[in-house]
């Protein structure tokens, strides 16, 4: 498996509560410019509508070697999964407070996958008190490292 972006804005904006693996549909210039790393995830969310799943505000840069028909860098993305795992979602994302955030887009063989997570919303003091925790453990790994030298 090998990552090619990860959405750390997801990680500070929400609790991941569960992840989900999906396929989504792509072009071929478009798998060649993901093998490149040339995507992003900031920004994108998920929408499920008449039973499908499609991956919205996902920059995929333009193949540079590609022919003139490029498909556009922000357009919408089928999600592929089996439609009883979306009836599932569909009914937890119902719930006031949840919403469907990609976390990860990798390649698992040579096919491109993008894990989904099933999010519920920080306040802001849920967002300090992450970062509070994240210096004092960095902290902790500090002090220890210096102590063994």
């Amino acid at each position: 498996m090998k990552i090619v972006s990860t959405n750390r804005k997801a990680y500070h904006d929400y609790f991941v509560e569960s992840t989900y693996e999906a396929g989504i549909c792509l072009e071929g210039s478009e798998v060649k410019s993901i093998r490149a790393g040339n995507c992003n995830l900031k920004d994108t969310f998920i929408l499920i509508r008449n039973e499908e799943m499609i991956l919205k505000n996902l920059y995929v840069k333009p193949y540079e070697k590609s022919t003139a028909f490029t498909p556009d860098e922000r357009r919408d993305h089928k999600l592929l999964m089996h439609k009883n795992e979306i009836k599932k979602l569909l009914s937890k994302v119902q719930v006031k407070g949840y919403t469907l955030v990609p976390t990860k887009i990798y390649f698992k063989d040579s096919l491109v996958k993008i894990e989904v997570g099933l999010c519920k919303g920080k306040q802001n003091f849920d967002k300090k008190e992450t970062l509070k925790e994240k210096d004092i453990k960095r902290d902790m790994e500090r002090a220890i490292k210096n102590y063994k030298n």
